[in-house]
């Protein structure tokens, strides 16, 4: 590749680069081959959307830390806010010693989060431990035991919120039994839907489908809680109808089953509303966060109503670096940032020039099947051929390695590993985003 041709892309050889290599030969002698890596190499810098390594090659990063850095790597306000923190305390605890920054991150949640009930949130380190504990409350309000989430559907790792994680490979592979009283259930997937169903027809079988549950397989008055992405992250970017989740939330409704809405990697400005619950008109009555909350920053949320979050007594939720003062403080500076520098009207015009540039991808490659996204939350998807809509993660392997290696990081994503998922800051310029796409579309080129 000749990067001399881009004005952000910056190759001074093949990646990964020799000092990378050698940082690689390290990695893989003392770590274990578990965790994954994206990209082959290590990065030194990172300001906005922009990636230096090691080596001193420059990247554009469309992955944003899967989702984690909605508001750049590196916000200027943000290290200016840790650093005054840093020289004040750093972890006294909260369940030792209260702080300030804890109060206010919570109350500014409890303003911003879907619905007008009265609402309070507490504090915890990452997405899955939100899950697990979201979880821990709905059945100590409700009583009951049953915790339903949707096939695709990605809560964590940890071993309840792997129990709800719908992947077997990588995530749940060998490590069962699973946590006793979870459900699965369908969620709409209307590009793959039976031949002459509408969109429509398909939420109502899947909806039947759910009442047929309540039926067949468990009483809905020992069912604790529905949890559901808003809009699926790891299940390939998929967007259900207004129509359907609210159906959901009625049959919750009727049944006095919860409702949550795991917005780990929905929200902070992703899908162009501060939570993508906003997009269906729903009050969840619990609500997760994590990823984009603090900039990078390993905090999370549960955000309820007020009577729902009270169910516990005390110290049965919490933990020792739950809301850490970094975290929060780092948090109340990204939501002045999302706020301040209108990034949820950046988000929704980051999607069209997304969504756009893919569709002008689709005409020319019978490689991509589908093209969807709401906001900046945007994907396509590679398949064999359009007309059997059979996956092809083959390829999809090959476009998001090959363009790892050209500067431009990417993610897949998906039940079936065919989907190429953006989770690109917000901040990212039009210039950095347009020269993305142009590798993209020459990988895809290249490699079909």
């Amino acid at each position: 590749m000749n990067s001399s041709e881009y004005q952000y892309v910056k190759l001074a050889g093949s990646l990964p680069g020799t000092n990378s290599l050698k940082l690689i030969k390290e990695r893989e002698e003392h770590i274990p081959r578990g965790p994954f890596n994206t990209a082959p190499t290590f990065i030194a810098e990172g300001k906005g959307a922009m990636v230096t390594d090691v080596d001193g090659n420059q990247l554009i990063d469309l992955a944003g830390a899967i989702g984690t850095l909605n508001v750049g790597h590196c916000p200027p306000s943000v290290v200016e806010a840790l650093k005054q923190q840093l020289d004040k305390y750093i972890h006294p605890c909260f369940h030792v010693i209260m702080y300030e920054p804890y109060i206010e991150l919570a109350k500014k949640l409890n303003e911003i989060t879907p619905g007008n009930s009265k609402k309070k949130t507490f504090f915890l380190n990452s997405g899955a431990e939100a899950v697990e504990n979201a979880v821990k409350i709905a059945r100590k309000y409700t009583g009951r035991k049953a915790i339903v989430s949707f096939d695709r559907g990605f809560h964590g790792r940890t071993f309840m919120s792997m129990s709800l994680t719908s992947k077997v490979k990588p995530y749940k592979n060998g490590f069962g039994p699973f946590a006793p009283d979870t459900y699965k259930l369908r969620f709409p997937y209307y590009y793959r839907k039976p031949e002459g169903m509408t969109d429509r027809q398909l939420d109502d079988y899947t909806l039947k489908q759910i009442n047929d549950f309540l039926i067949g397989e468990v009483p809905p008055e020992e069912v604790a809680a529905f949890i559901m992405e808003p809009v699926q992250g790891e299940g390939g970017f998929i967007l259900p109808s207004k129509y359907f989740v609210h159906k959901v939330k009625e049959i919750c409704e009727m049944h006095g089953i919860l409702f949550i809405a795991d917005e780990v990697q929905t929200g902070f400005g992703r899908t162009g509303k501060m939570f993508a619950s906003e997009h269906f008109d729903i009050e969840p009555d619990l609500m997760t966060m994590s990823k984009s909350i603090a900039a990078g920053l390993p905090i999370s949320a549960v955000t309820g109503k007020a009577e729902i979050m009270d169910a516990p007594n005390p110290g049965e939720i919490g933990g020792t670096y739950g809301g850490s003062p970094l975290g929060c403080v780092a948090a109340l500076e990204v939501i002045k940032m999302i706020e301040g520098e209108q990034l949820l009207e950046r988000a929704n015009v980051l999607g069209q020039n997304t969504l756009k540039r893919f569709k002008e991808m689709q005409k020319k490659y019978e490689c991509i099947g589908d093209v969807r996204g709401i906001g900046a939350m945007c994907a396509i998807e590679i398949v064999k051929d359009r007309t059997t809509k059979k996956p092809d993660k083959e390829l999809t392997s090959k476009i998001v390695a090959e363009c790892n290696r050209r500067g431009v990081v990417i993610l897949s994503a998906g039940l079936y590993g065919n989907v190429i998922r953006i989770l690109s800051p917000l901040v990212i310029t039009d210039e950095q985003l347009e020269e993305a796409f142009k590798v993209i579309d020459k990988v895809i080129h290249d490699v079909r």
